[in-house]
């Protein structure tokens, strides 16, 4: 890395040419990022920053610092920490033309760095120090804010540290150690039916799916290895991209018919290894979200079911293996209605203004079959 002081028209190599490894990289007939033919560098101020959403090979997010013409630039594969106690990996990769900073689209397959870019983020930066090997800088983004230090480890590998505390007074990180809230068996209740809603009780595995960095973690009280069970999952941390959550749901199997199929769930294997091509064709399993109990640093536990529900549903989970168990609207009977003609034998009861409890059986959660 040069750009603690370099000269722009003097040196050799990659002083004369910052951009040489970048054009090296990458044909203009074949992809459409912008390749500037040789030249001088623009002039400009060195205080401008862009954070891309890179959907490559692997999910990351590739931090750009204007600096002595050109963008100097890391693809940080779980994007810039918000924790100061949790160090991200920061790859430091070839300079960039100053017109990346405004690129976005879709990268050819086969070409370097193939798949979709994202503009995430752009502002200005402050310059507190640049060596060789320490960059301190304050972000002043729409997304990105506070003070960071990108830090060189060994050869192209850094690491990147949040510097300030957390990014407002009441974040907390995504939780650990969590177990699912459980429902009491009971009868339909009585009373303002306004005061409850309705779910299908699915009779799959029960799981919790922690989101954070493009990249999930499942937790499966019947699975030791849940993550290796269930690889279909994988591409729901890249389609929810930054955003951090825990979902709260269950693993279901559907048959022919599309109608959840308990038995066929149990074909497929609970191991600590991945399912087989087998395993995957002959039993394809779908992730149901219901519950929604963390976000982007926001405890939702203590908040309404009604309240926790509505912000389930606005992030848009909508994908081949996952999405949104449906709530059932009507009456307790109707639910019980809709839930004989998928073939399950019970619904979930849950009122509207309860908190989410951990590891409780709770009668604000009532399960009911008949």
């Amino acid at each position: 890395m040069t750009h603690a002081g370099r000269d722009r028209g003097g040196g050799d190599g990659a002083a004369r040419d910052p951009l040489a490894a970048y054009r090296g990289m990458r044909d203009p007939g074949r992809t459409p990022e912008p390749v500037p033919p040789a030249g001088p560098l623009p002039e400009g101020n060195d205080d401008t920053f862009v954070i891309q959403e890179h959907h490559a090979r692997s999910l990351h997010w590739d931090v750009r610092l204007e600096r002595d013409g050109v963008l100097v630039s890391w693809a940080v594969p779980k994007g810039l920490p918000l924790n100061p106690k949790d160090n991200r990996l920061a790859v430091h990769t070839e300079d960039h033309p100053i017109d990346y900073g405004s690129f976005q689209g879709d990268i050819p397959a086969g070409e370097y760095g193939g798949g979709k870019v994202i503009l995430w983020d752009r502002g200005r930066y402050e310059l507190e120090e640049w060596t060789d090997r320490e960059v301190k800088v304050v972000f002043h983004g729409d997304r990105a804010e506070g003070r960071y230090v990108f830090f060189q480890t060994r050869g192209s590998d850094w690491m990147v540290h949040r510097m300030d505390g957390p990014p407002f007074p009441e974040w907390l990180p995504l939780p650990t150690g969590l177990t699912p809230m459980t429902a009491t068996p009971g009868p339909l209740p009585s009373g303002d039916r306004r005061q409850w809603a309705y779910e299908l009780a699915w009779a799959g595995n029960r799981i919790l799916v922690a989101v954070e960095g493009g990249r999930i973690r499942i937790t499966d009280q019947k699975v030791r290895n849940a993550g290796a069970a269930y690889p279909e999952l994988r591409a729901m941390g890249a389609e929810l991209g930054s955003t951090v959550c825990l979902l709260d749901g269950e693993i279901v199997a559907l048959g022919r018919d599309g109608r959840p199929d308990s038995t066929l769930l149990r074909r497929r294997p609970a191991r600590d290894s991945a399912p087989g091509a087998k395993d995957l064709r002959e039993v394809p399993i779908t992730f149901l979200a219901f519950d929604l109990l963390h976000q982007d640093g926001h405890d939702l536990t203590g908040r309404p079911y009604e309240e926790r529900r509505q912000a389930l549903e606005a992030l848009g989970l909508e994908g081949a293996r996952w999405g949104v168990a449906p709530a059932v609207p009507g009456t307790g009977r109707d639910a019980l209605k809709v839930a004989h003609g998928l073939g399950l034998d019970a619904v979930v009861a849950k009122r509207r203004k309860s908190a989410y409890r951990p590891g409780d059986a709770s009668e604000d959660w009532i399960l009911v079959t008949g």
